[in-house]
């Protein structure tokens, strides 16, 4: 396929400079990178796996779980309904 493609001035010097390395056609080393460039582009990012560290809780004096209804007035408050 050929299409008109504008490449910034420092990017079309390093695509020229690398051809001219590798002894390779121009439009080859932009193709290559093309490649490269959007695999990393289009590729999602790995996901990091979300951890938390269990920590005891216990429960503070006074409290029993007995009576759940008990706790959850003394945390929201009598009036709440």
């Amino acid at each position: 396929m050929r299409t008109t493609l504008t490449l910034d001035p420092d990017i079309a010097a390093k695509a020229k400079r690398g051809a001219a390395k590798l002894r390779k056609p121009f439009k080859d080393v932009i193709n290559a990178a093309l490649r490269v460039g959007l695999d990393e582009i289009l590729a999602p990012p790995a996901a990091k796996p979300y951890r938390t560290k269990p920590r005891p809780m216990g429960l503070r004096r006074g409290f029993s779980y007995d009576n759940i209804s008990e706790l959850i007035a003394a945390s929201e408050g009598e009036d709440h309904s």
